[in-house]
């Protein structure tokens, strides 16, 4: 009879949420964690593996530092040609980082894939999961809007591109609230890690 494969949870929510912060509690508790924008920018970095399949693709966008966002978000915005041309380039390169990630976590019970456009783009597909990080919407406002060189205008043009959070909720299996404290935060992810750990190995559902 083969092991168990581990449990995986999606991890996503919307700007301001507190998904980061929520990840990071789940690395806290021994959690695997793949950070898919993580992976996007370690093979677009510097000595990326990415850099000469991108400069071949898109002339003038990479250099030193890796490729230059702004130049690079120029040649593929408003062409669904040249987007095409690129994700054909990265989303094999993420598929095969994730798959080993996958196989250097075979053992564990719960591993957490950290997708922060997941009903936006990538869906809920090979997910066993979903977990969504949500607050308050003055709570995530007073947030983003203390970034630096963030806008109102800026901010109202993000969550326009995302799926509302009130549908993220309703859609999620798991809501993890960042809108109280931060140990009370953290003790909702515990209960959940728990509860997800504990499952009898023969389920298949959250």
């Amino acid at each position: 009879m083969s092991a168990p494969s581990p449990f995986i949870l999606g991890l996503t929510g919307s700007i301001g949420m507190g998904k980061s912060t929520v990840a990071a509690m789940f690395r806290e508790l021994g959690v695997p964690v793949f950070d898919a924008d993580a992976a996007v920018h370690a093979l677009q970095g510097p000595d990326g593996a990415l850099l000469p399949a991108i400069e071949a693709a898109f002339p003038g966008t990479t250099g030193p530092q890796g490729v230059d966002r702004p130049k690079l978000g120029n040649a593929v915005f408003g062409n669904r040609e040249a987007l095409a041309r690129l994700e054909a380039i990265v989303h094999p390169a993420v598929a095969e980082m994730r798959a080993d990630f996958m196989r250097e976590n075979a053992d564990r019970p719960l591993v957490v894939f950290d997708i922060p456009l997941l009903y936006e783009k990538t869906g809920d597909r090979g997910l066993d999961a979903v977990a969504v990080v949500s607050a308050p919407a003055g709570v995530q406002r007073d947030r983003v809007l203390a970034r630096p060189g963030m806008t109102v205008d800026k901010f109202a043009q993000i969550l326009a591109l995302q799926v509302p959070d009130e549908e993220k909720r309703a859609r999620a299996d798991y809501v993890i609230d960042t809108g109280t404290t931060m140990p009370a935060t953290r003790e909702a992810v515990h209960a959940l890690v728990e509860r997800l750990t504990a499952r009898d190995s023969s389920s298949s559902g959250p």
